[in-house]
């Protein structure tokens, strides 16, 4: 998984760190975003309207190449839309957002580094050595690399790195945490470690967090609702098919009937056969 994030916007006088310490909404009004220009234009995605409540889990599933990652590049202001907006605690999101971290799919832990090296890249710029420490320290411990500090990235394996990568991204303490993809290439074991360790996180850092996955079953065990993209009827980009709200507190009896029956609805949204899976 690759932790990136937004550089460090300024903060407010008075203290190095000051930002998010508590989760953020986010809003999309009439979101749109097209690619290359007259014939060659390529519209992906079109009229998203949708509010996510703060503190909220939202999967975002749909068809590939269907503008999941677009979306959240959007939120993060590393894409900038076509038409329409996107809002961050009711302030529209104008280039790259310090209130927003980002984690992708693949592990860009600096290879040189150590794993707590790694982690502290993700600090606020003028945090304090003192300050600093201490965040990296109570980071590490949430994800449960304390044994594997002092490791180079090539000395753990590809869930660890995962977890410095998440660790990395939750130091600025994010209003928001956007998450593309981030478990698709674990063994299915360490996936569900995972999936268990951000329920963890969350509990600890509380963050509204937005989750592109590929995973019907993943978004059912994490997921507040279900955002489903898929294709307008004239094939000209993708837009909000279905909301879904699934029940229960978390975590999940993963062999509840009521799951069940939402996973066979939703990949039937998705055009699979779910007698197949």
């Amino acid at each position: 998984m690759t932790a990136t994030f937004a550089p460090a916007a300024p903060h407010p006088a008075g203290s190095a760190t000051a930002g998010p310490r508590s989760a953020l909404g986010v809003s999309f009004r009439g979101l749109g975003r097209s690619f290359g220009e007259g014939t060659a234009r390529r519209t992906v995605l079109r009229d998203i309207d949708f509010d996510v409540v703060p503190g909220e889990l939202v999967a975002i599933l749909g068809p590939s190449g269907c503008g999941k990652s677009t979306l959240l590049r959007a939120v993060a202001g590393l894409d900038a839309p076509s038409a329409g907006e996107v809002l961050i605690d009711g302030t529209a999101v104008e280039g790259i957002d310090g209130r927003c971290a980002v984690a992708f799919q693949e592990p860009r832990l600096m290879p040189w580094q150590s794993v707590r090296r790694n982690v502290a890249l993700g600090l606020p710029h003028g945090t304090g050595k003192a300050e600093g420490d201490a965040r990296v320290d109570e980071l590490i411990d949430l994800v449960e690399l304390g044994a594997h500090a002092s490791h180079r990235p090539r000395e753990i394996s590809g869930g660890m790195a995962q977890r410095a990568s998440l660790a990395r991204a939750l130091a600025r303490r994010p209003g928001v945490l956007l998450l593309d993809e981030p478990f698709g290439a674990l063994d299915a074991l360490t996936r569900l470690k995972m999936q268990d360790l951000l329920l963890e996180v969350r509990r600890v850092a509380p963050a509204t967090v937005l989750l592109v996955t590929h995973d019907v079953d993943e978004a059912l065990q994490l997921a507040d609702r279900i955002l489903v993209l898929g294709r307008t009827p004239d094939r000209e980009g993708a837009t909000i098919s279905e909301v879904l709200t699934v029940p229960g507190e978390r975590p999940r009896d993963r062999a509840s009937a009521e799951l069940a029956r939402m996973r066979s609805a939703l990949l039937e949204s998705l055009g699979v056969d779910s007698h197949r899976h």
